[in-house]
């Protein structure tokens, strides 16, 4: 299981959040949004949405350099392994307790309000739960990354990352002596992942390509009504 786990689930998970993701927007591009309920309690929407999104988009940027960064780049800038590993629990903590309120304050609001939670499918509320156990994983982690940063321990995971998108068939083995805490988090990791293209995050896709969008378009602009007078007599 562990194998599975950790070598051949990391796959499954992506395969099925690319063709998932292409599938949903050829097939049902109106569903392809976040379904806003922002006329509803706005003020703790507004609060909560900033909180959680800052802080995902923290940890997002940092597992995605920390991780697919080869160590000998951050070698050249005098970051060894201990501090990498001292740097990241405790930037990763603080930005985790930032999207851990947010997220609680969305999932209360969409939870509590009745009128919020007749028009949230199952999903809308299941991935604000999971990404809330993602994030809870993530900082009972910290304290343990703390106490061990003395062994380097991320240099580990960044094998095992960079081991599965090089496609190296012993990437699992890097995490077989890691944390029960830290396996438990990446599984649950990849199943958002899973479940990511069936979801309201595929909106995240949105807001990365949507500046590359408009910067190779024609125009950037789009006509809804034209300013010039209509000639049809009035009736």
């Amino acid at each position: 299981m562990h194998n599975f786990f950790f070598g051949i689930y990391p796959y499954i998970a992506l395969a099925v959040l690319f063709i998932g993701s292409v599938a949903r927007y050829e097939r049902d591009p109106f569903t392809w949004k976040s379904s806003s309920s922002q006329l509803l309690r706005r003020k703790q929407l507004v609060m909560g949405s900033v909180l959680f999104h800052v802080g995902v988009l923290f940890i997002f940027i940092g597992h995605l350099f920390g991780l697919l960064v080869p160590h000998q780049i951050y070698e050249m800038f005098g970051i060894h392994a201990e501090a990498k590993q001292l740097l990241a629990a405790s930037a990763g903590g603080i930005a985790g307790v930032m999207a851990l309120v947010g997220g609680a304050m969305l999932f209360h609001r969409r939870w509590t309000d009745p009128r919020i939670r007749a028009t949230s499918s199952f999903w809308d509320v299941a991935i604000l739960a999971l990404l809330l156990a993602q994030l809870v994983l993530g900082l009972i982690s910290v304290p343990f990354s703390i106490a061990t940063y003395e062994h380097g321990e991320v240099l580990l995971f960044m094998a095992w990352a960079q081991g599965i998108f090089t496609f190296q068939s012993d990437a699992a083995s890097h995490l077989v002596h890691v944390g029960i805490i830290y396996k438990l988090h990446i599984i649950l990791g990849l199943t958002i992942f899973v479940v990511f293209p069936f979801t309201r995050l595929v909106h995240i896709l949105s807001g990365i390509a949507a500046p590359f969008r408009y910067l190779f378009t024609r125009t950037g602009y789009q006509i809804v009504r034209s300013r010039r007078k209509s000639t049809k007599p009035a009736e």
